[in-house]
């Protein structure tokens, strides 16, 4: 899925106590204003599954906070599912433990399950997906299931943040799992500064979410970032599949990382250069008002 570059990040920052109190009503009337100071409600999900070292650390870290945390994540590893929701007339929905709900499907199928049923009546404050195994900058995001979870969250009018842990070569096991502790220290001021700054308000601007991509510092991977970037999505791919014909109708298929010149201001510069990606995306396909005035010059005269 495309998605489009909004407000940035700076001025998203700075504005949204502004907004809090002018913006129109979200698009789900059971979100409740945000517990100015006090902990929030919490729908933790992911794409690694349930059970992943990256949510099960998000949780420790997130409830230590002080926040009321509960899983609603893909029973099985669900990466590169990106929006992707089932349409089964069933779906089998487990419950191992208290606060963990371990839902047969993608990061989507798991929060509308989370909204509609854990916590049906009343939405949560805040959906965080993540931290994922891997990095989610450019077109990697587009096929992420860890954006598309929060993507989910914000098509029913809740704030979510999509968290990452990589660089932006093939994630090393150790380093990376390593690297999730300074990764979710910084959500937790992340959330501090956007809860400080609502004022009783929405977190965020109404449909706007941080895709939020920490990078892996130091050779055992604890360091710290070099600073924090409002960066936008860089128009690369990443990923590039060849393909070598088995001469039986199957092809073999291998990835490898091909990364071109970074955009300047972009995901990619700013986790190469070992400093945190904070990117606001959104959960529609709009490309905005000067696009949208291109298309219409292109289409005058036209008829069917």
């Amino acid at each position: 899925m495309r998605l489009k570059r909004v407000l940035p990040l700076a001025a998203l920052m700075l504005c949204t106590s502004t907004v809090a109190g002018t913006a129109p009503a979200l698009a789900d009337p059971q979100v409740s204003p945000t517990p100015s100071g006090g902990p929030l409600r919490i729908l933790l999900t992911n794409d690694d599954g349930y059970n992943a070292p990256g949510i099960r650390k998000a949780f420790e870290r997130l409830t230590a906070a002080g926040h009321d945390v509960t899983i609603v994540a893909p029973l099985t590893n669900q990466s590169g599912t990106g929006t992707k929701m089932a349409s089964a007339p069933t779906v089998t929905v487990k419950h191992p433990e208290p606060k963990v709900w371990a839902v047969d499907g993608t990061p989507g199928d798991s929060v509308a399950f989370g909204l509609a049923q854990v916590f049906a009546g009343r939405a949560p404050d805040l959906v965080v997906s993540g931290t994922n195994f891997g990095p989610n900058v450019a077109g990697l995001a587009n096929h992420s299931g860890t954006v598309g979870g929060a993507v989910a969250a914000l098509e029913n009018g809740v704030p979510a943040i999509a968290l990452s842990t990589g660089g932006t070569s093939a994630p090393d096991p150790v380093t990376t799992v390593n690297a999730m502790g300074p990764t979710l220290d910084f959500a937790v001021k992340l959330i501090d500064r956007l809860r400080s700054r609502a004022r009783s308000g929405p977190l965020l601007p109404q449909g706007v979410g941080l895709n939020v991509n920490h990078p892996v510092v130091g050779a055992d991977g604890k360091g710290t970032a070099a600073g924090v970037s409002a960066t936008f999505q860089d128009p690369q791919t990443v990923l590039e599949p060849q393909y070598a014909d088995a001469g039986d109708g199957t092809w073999k298929m291998t990835v490898k990382v091909a990364l071109r010149p970074a955009a300047r201001g972009g995901d990619v510069e700013a986790v190469s250069a070992g400093r945190i990606a904070v990117s606001p995306i959104n959960a529609d396909w709009n490309t905005g008002p000067a696009d949208a005035a291109v298309t219409a010059a292109l289409l005058a005269g036209l008829r069917p």
